[in-house]
């Protein structure tokens, strides 16, 4: 769900990028999702010492080329050059970044969001 929001967002904002149907946009997120889960590490970890030279800006193009591949892949879904894929990536992350830290803990695990009106403390004895 937070991937379908991200290319949306990369959609309106990014004017190379664009999909035809709500279903080639869920088809889009999906095969990205799928795609950066389990192909992603791989070219990451073959590209490391690109990543080490750009600081990190090479991910971005990883991701670009991901990006372009999903368009190669889905007709409905369409991205007219590498800058609009790069542009697009970025985008991408960042609204990934950001609203999966709203859903996200500190040890990686997925846990709803819940508000406790107080904290409470836990019986301990201090050993000495």
């Amino acid at each position: 769900m937070v991937t379908t929001v991200a290319v949306f967002a990369a959609e309106k904002v990014i004017p190379g990028i664009s999909c035809s149907s709500l279903g080639a946009l869920l088809g889009a997120s999906l095969l990205l999702g799928i795609i950066n889960a389990f192909v992603r590490p791989f070219l990451l970890l073959l590209s490391i010492p690109f990543i080490i030279i750009t600081m990190g800006l090479f991910i971005f193009v990883v991701n670009a080329l991901l990006l372009l591949f999903v368009a190669q892949v889905i007709p409905a879904f369409q991205v007219d050059g590498f800058w609009n894929a790069f542009f697009g990536a970025i985008i991408i992350s960042m609204v990934n970044w950001i609203l999966s830290s709203f859903f996200r803990t500190s040890d990686g695990r997925i846990h709803t969001i819940t508000h406790h009106p107080s904290i409470k403390k836990a019986d301990a004895r201090l050993i000495k």
